[in-house]
């Protein structure tokens, strides 16, 4: 799109792109200048503005720069920058090479907004070469807010050791970028192993995109030693999923959220991991193969089974204009308000150390008590490597009656109908019945 000329007036009007009707994802959005030839302005879905300029070098490489951003630059600055880069172009230079060149010279920080642009750009791939999803870049960006530019933001890439990097993992670990949660929204930012490691596997990746990519000369985190974490081994008893079913059903008496207690009872009896569930759409259940079909997931997409139970509460939800079984209170999302009525929940129940991955740990722990094989728990689970060619495999009749079984059991003891003898009949009669499903 051209126009007679960029003014601050029209920066100001342009919007975000919004994603076509057919669902199709709308990158970034430019704006032309015509008395200035290669010079614009960048639009990001999330409106983020910046101003660019566009060239072909003498080699015939097209080349396009962010050159700064709207807001902490004028149009007026821009347009002057641009020209003195345009016109080193029509002179046989390129101003990216040129800036490459001299990449040692660059932050991290710096190193991590070009990242952050670049791949919400659909510039920079990830696994399985498409482009880094949203909600692994929503994920990087909180690590590089939270720990990584608080610890080493400043520090030229070039300056930095292998002991800095591991010196900042070693920081995180010991809860130094730790903060508590402020005001009514968004979570508390944790330290821990855990945490530091997954923070310096995200730094080192978007350090080995800046090398790979030409930004800067070599990866300073190369070789570092990440933590290692110990596996969370909590999983509810028996006993303890009789508890918190009581629970459930006094805090919904009490007023507590239903959606959240829905979302909790449904995780339950699925085994799903925690946005899986919240970002279940109606589209995506085929009550005719009892399953889920999953356009994508963490390991791409997938057909889940589930049992009747589960079908059941996602249909017993209530019918809102919402894409969502569990939409948010307001706007257009899904609930994410889950944690918090669980904490709520299991601080009524006295469990603690509870989280929604603690839910589907306890789910595949029920499953391997009445019997199953692990490669029958991880088909219920979608630990699957096979990616997308999974939608084209026929769901087997005895993997549906595995997931039903489990999910009759789980909602027994939610509901106080089990007895402690259950399990070990249920190995019997699975046994006797040679229920194992085939691999799928």
């Amino acid at each position: 799109m051209a126009t007679e000329k960029i003014t601050r007036r029209i920066v100001d009007a342009l919007k975000a792109p919004k994603p076509s009707r057919d669902g199709v994802k709308v990158r970034e959005h430019f704006v032309w200048d015509r008395e200035l030839r290669g010079f614009g302005v960048q639009v990001m879905p999330s409106g983020l503005k910046s101003f660019v300029i566009q060239y072909r070098t003498l080699e015939g490489r097209n080349r396009r720069a962010v050159i700064g951003r709207y807001g902490l630059m004028t149009v007026e600055d821009a347009r002057k920058l641009a020209h003195e880069k345009l016109v080193a172009v029509s002179k046989g230079v390129d101003p990216v090479a040129e800036e490459a060149k001299a990449a040692g010279l660059l932050t991290v920080a710096e190193v991590c907004d070009w990242y952050l642009a670049e791949a919400e750009a659909g510039r920079i791939l990830g696994r399985r070469r498409r482009p880094i999803k949203s909600s692994t870049l929503a994920m990087d960006r909180s690590r590089i807010e939270a720990h990584i530019k608080p610890l080493l933001g400043r520090r030229q890439v070039a300056s930095l050791k292998l002991g800095d990097v591991e010196g900042a993992q070693a920081d995180i670990a010991a809860g130094k970028t730790s903060k508590p949660r402020a005001g009514s929204r968004g979570g508390a930012t944790t330290g821990g192993e855990g945490v530091a490691a997954r923070t310096m596997s995200t730094l080192h990746s978007i350090l080995e995109h800046a090398v790979r990519l030409g930004k800067i000369e070599a990866n300073p985190a190369k070789g570092v030693r990440r933590l290692a974490s110990a596996p969370r081994e909590r999983r509810l008893s028996r006993s303890e999923i009789e508890r918190l079913g009581k629970t459930l059903r006094a805090a919904a008496e009490e007023g507590e959220h239903p959606t959240g207690l829905a979302a909790i009872r449904f995780l339950l009896l699925t085994g799903f991991r925690r946005m899986e569930a919240l970002g279940l759409q109606g589209t995506w259940l085929d009550e005719e193969e009892c399953a889920i079909r999953f356009p994508d997931t963490k390991s791409g997409a997938q057909i889940r089974v589930i049992g009747q139970a589960a079908i059941d509460l996602l249909l017993d939800q209530p019918k809102t204009k919402s894409p969502f079984f569990f939409p948010a209170d307001w706007g257009e999302g899904h609930f994410i308000g889950v944690v918090r009525v669980l904490d709520r929940v299991c601080q009524k129940a006295e469990l603690a150390d509870i989280t929604p991955h603690t839910l589907r740990h306890t789910y595949a722990s029920l499953a391997g008590d009445l019997g199953f094989s692990e490669l029958t728990i991880a088909a219920l689970l979608g630990h699957s490597a096979r990616g997308v060619t999974q939608r084209y495999v026929h769901i087997d009749e005895a993997l549906r009656m595995t997931a039903d079984r489990v999910a009759d059991e789980m909602a027994d003891l939610l509901d106080g109908r089990a007895t402690p003898t259950r399990s070990r009949s249920a190995r019997r009669d699975r046994s006797e019945r040679n229920l194992e499903p085939t691999r799928v």
